[in-house]
């Protein structure tokens, strides 16, 4: 359905409790995001924060206190139009919610990041297969021993998304990807997981496994469900974010991001 609707006709469904589930392949050839809601009184920190680590956390957007439209989506509403929310007090995962409304408070800051689903649609017009997508399910992702430069009351470790990559078209797959530094650009890792801390590819943190197949390489990009760890480490009271997979869709063409 979504493959072929804009990113308004799209967000209006999410809104209306139409679609569920992880947002891949979704309003094709626009960004989707990453989404972050603290209190005000912590938004200048995960600000430094986005700043610091702009490879897992690269910022598209940031809202003014309370509000609920960001300026890479006029006419959408962050409190109803992402599919599954995660809501963290004290660090701990509280609950997941289709809609974030009734916790919505005046001094909240939204911070939109940008998702590496954007260049998943140039991967495959080059030729360089998506397993997640071919499986239809959620991408892998995995907690790192990379660490974050922290700021503030955030700090942690970053996590990557993981996709399995022919040998041969691995060079092919770091070129393209390259071109979108707001969409985590360049893989951190080649091969060898277990050189960034990943014991087990069966067993994502985050998302589903995938199967690698003979004659394919293990390719690990920056992923912006990195702030979710240094949220739940800061323990703060209360903070909102995207569950991984269910990303926010923006009407920010992915051409936009691209370097020429």
């Amino acid at each position: 359905m979504g493959h072929r609707l804009g990113p308004r006709e799209v967000r209006q469904r999410i809104r209306e409790g139409q679609w569920t589930t992880p947002t891949a392949g979704l309003a094709s050839g626009f960004v989707q995001a990453n989404l972050v809601i603290v209190p005000e009184e912590y938004a200048y920190d995960f600000l430094l924060f986005t700043q610091r680590n702009p490879k897992s956390c690269p910022l598209l957007d940031v809202t003014e206190a309370g509000q609920v439209e960001p300026a890479v989506a006029p006419g959408a509403d962050l409190r109803t139009d992402v599919p599954r929310y995660r809501v963290y007090r004290q660090g701990e995962l509280a609950e997941e919610l289709t809609d974030i409304t009734p916790l919505w408070r005046d001094d909240l800051v939204s911070f939109l990041l940008g998702c590496s689903f954007t260049f998943e649609q140039a991967l495959l017009r080059a030729g360089v297969p998506v397993r997640h997508l071919e499986e239809k399910c959620n991408v892998p992702m995995y907690v790192t021993n990379i660490p974050c430069r922290s700021a503030g009351v955030f700090s942690g470790t970053m996590v990557v998304s993981m996709r399995p990559i022919p040998a041969s078209l691995v060079s092919r797959a770091v070129q393209v990807t390259a071109r979108y530094p707001g969409a985590h650009g360049a893989p951190v890792q080649v091969g060898d997981p277990g050189g960034i801390g990943i014991a087990d590819l069966a067993r994502p943190d985050f998302g589903d496994p995938v199967p690698v197949r003979a004659g394919e390489i293990p390719v690990f990009w920056a992923c912006g469900v990195t702030p979710q760890v240094a949220v739940m480490r800061a323990r703060l009271p209360l903070v909102i974010t995207h569950a991984p997979g269910y990303m926010f869709i923006t009407d920010i063409r992915d051409t936009e991001l691209e370097l020429k």
